[in-house]
């Protein structure tokens, strides 16, 4: 059986990426510099050397553009949930998917814009309230369509069982706390996030715990102290083989590699 090949990219689509890329990054700059509310469609497309309708053909408005990259790194994100094996407990899976795709998020981002400026444009959006608004808008949907992903793995109503959607809400949640202290650290490199996020991830069970004053371990391992032997709410790390759904493994990790 012969192997199936990708054909290779015609001239014509190269031509149309490179010149969508060359909007967003030139979008992204002057957003950056002078103010997203400050910069009109005709001042990005004379960036590029482009009309203002060679612009609408590649985004339907500046909000658009704004989020291009961000909507990249996104879809692979998804596309490396739907990737995991069906035997996973779903954090494991999400934990697993996230750590899986930070190379490819990594090379796909930086063939668009630098990564010191795709940190600016997150900075940007983060204190931008109209953009800002729309940022907890898409998180909301994209938290959605993670839930939903969930419910269809383990099999569940999503309708009638809230635990995808509470679990992809906390875990949502530490990854937009992740990111907002990296868009305000000095290292803008993927490696620099990749840790932050995974850090921040192995606070989630403890932070979870009824009673914060119970002394804990400081390394990764069961969080246990004599009032509370085995915490209720500890879940599995992502070292956890998987198929053994009724293990409950907590994780602890080291301190961040961005600060504010």
């Amino acid at each position: 059986m012969t192997d199936q090949v990708t054909p290779p990219i015609g001239l014509r689509q190269r031509k149309k990426q490179r010149t969508r890329d060359a909007l967003t990054r030139a979008a992204l700059e002057l957003f950056v510099e002078q103010g997203y509310e400050d910069t009109t469609v005709d001042e990005i497309a004379e960036a590029v050397d482009v009309s203002q309708r060679t612009f609408f053909r590649y985004f339907a408005n500046k909000e658009e553009v704004a989020f291009s990259v961000q909507e990249l790194a996104e879809a692979y994100f998804y596309a490396a949930v739907l990737d995991r094996p069906a035997h996973e407990a779903p954090l494991v899976a999400l934990r697993r998917a996230v750590s899986s795709a930070w190379e490819s998020v990594d090379e796909a981002i930086r063939e668009v814009v630098p990564l010191e400026l795709h940190m600016r444009a997150y900075r940007m959006i983060e204190s931008t309230p109209a953009l800002l608004a729309v940022h907890l808008r898409r998180n909301a949907e994209l938290e959605a369509r993670f839930a939903q992903e969930i419910a269809r793995r383990e099999g569940v109503d999503l309708a009638a069982d809230p635990r995808p959607r509470v679990l992809v809400a906390a875990f949502g949640g530490v990854m937009r706390v992740a990111a907002k202290v990296w868009s305000e650290g000095d290292d803008c490199t993927v490696a620099a996030i990749r840790d932050l996020t995974e850090s921040y991830l192995d606070q989630l069970p403890p932070a979870l715990a009824d009673d914060w004053h119970r002394p804990r371990t400081a390394s990764r391992g069961n969080i246990a102290s004599p009032a509370n032997p085995a915490s209720p709410v500890s879940t599995a790390s992502p070292n956890d083989p998987g198929p053994g759904r009724g293990r409950t493994t907590t994780v602890a990790g080291a301190d961040g590699a961005c600060r504010a």
